[in-house]
């Protein structure tokens, strides 16, 4: 079966595992417009029903650190993607880690291994913690999200890259922050402040042609706003409360970065450029017409509004049937 890896990066407690189980249980709830099927392995089922089930279970008020659980080693999710009533033809490797791995303390083999992540992976999702990036100016951004961290290791997994990429920023917890067209422009503003030097790296000559990159704000619980930081023993803890005493859990576009993946996939397929890494398109979706329909109208979801952008790579992520 031909793979497609894909990496979740960010810093310990950003909500990398909350954000891949919020985007598994929407697709499934989206895809079944389509003629598409996502099966994830029985491991990857298991934990991924833990982390929906403490999603769901939130109490009113909460600090994230404290009440979800953390990734402690790290893992693999496995989905497997196809026509329904056919066996499925595309395996989908999401590459979960401890994000303690990003911390000095962390042994270099830990570090070197996120870098390998990020260069044998034809996309990233990178989960911004906002309430990180947006609250007292961002005074915590860099302590959390490890803004420059991230972009170093960009440096060296994309110096020399030779087929083109996907980067996703994905804003969690970003509830409070999509409430106006205001307060949507200034998420979007201080992401492009936050990571400027990341987004400038992008830019350069030999990457601005092979790398889209994409905003795709996600609530991963869709009822839960934050309330305030607590300082206790001079660390901050972010504290969210539930919209209402009996909100329900409601995450909003979060299989947005599936559908994003989907068209850069299908664009690729349809480019006459070869790229060795992605090879395997050309099989994938070459002979089956039905599946490409299907995964042409899955695709064809993907928003450019209310937060969502598009920052570089059009010709990576145009309607495929233009």
């Amino acid at each position: 079966m031909h793979e497609v890896k894909i990496t979740m990066l960010g810093p310990s407690g950003v909500g990398k595992t909350s954000l891949l189980t919020a985007m598994y249980e929407q697709f499934e709830s989206n895809i079944g417009r389509t003629n598409l099927q996502i099966i994830p392995d029985l491991e990857s089922s298991a934990i991924l029903q833990e982390r929906l089930a403490e999603l769901k279970s939130l109490p009113d008020s909460f600090e994230t650190k404290g009440w979800m659980s953390s990734t402690e080693n790290y893992r693999s999710f496995l989905f497997e993607l196809g026509k329904k009533g056919s066996k499925p033809s595309l395996n989908i490797h999401f590459q979960d880690y401890p994000g303690e791995w990003h911390e000095s303390k962390s042994s270099l083999e830990n570090k070197e291994m996120i870098e390998s992540f990020i260069k044998e992976s034809a996309a990233v999702i990178i989960a911004i913690d906002t309430p990180a990036l947006m609250e007292k100016n961002g005074q915590w951004h860099t302590k959390i999200n490890r803004e420059q961290q991230i972009t170093s290791l960009f440096k060296k997994a994309y110096g020399d890259l030779d087929s083109p990429r996907l980067v996703i920023l994905a804003p969690v917890r970003c509830e409070k922050y999509l409430q106006s067209a205001e307060s949507t422009a200034e998420l979007l503003r201080r992401i492009k402040e936050g990571y400027a030097k990341l987004l400038d790296l992008l830019k350069v000559e030999n990457l601005r042609t092979k790398v889209a990159v994409v905003v795709t704000p996600v609530q991963t619980v869709g009822t839960v706003v934050f309330s305030r930081i607590e300082m206790i023993d001079g660390k901050p803890h972010f504290v969210f409360r539930k919209t209402s005493h009996d909100a329900q859990y409601n995450p909003q576009d979060s299989e947005q970065p599936l559908r994003y993946l989907l068209r850069f996939l299908l664009r690729l397929h349809l480019d006459t450029r070869q790229w060795k890494f992605f090879n395997f398109l050309r099989d994938w979706l070459g002979l089956d017409n039905d599946l490409k329909r299907a995964v042409y109208e899955f695709a064809n979801g993907c928003k450019t509004t209310g937060g969502f952008v598009l920052l570089q790579g059009e010709t990576l992520l145009n309607n495929p049937k233009s």
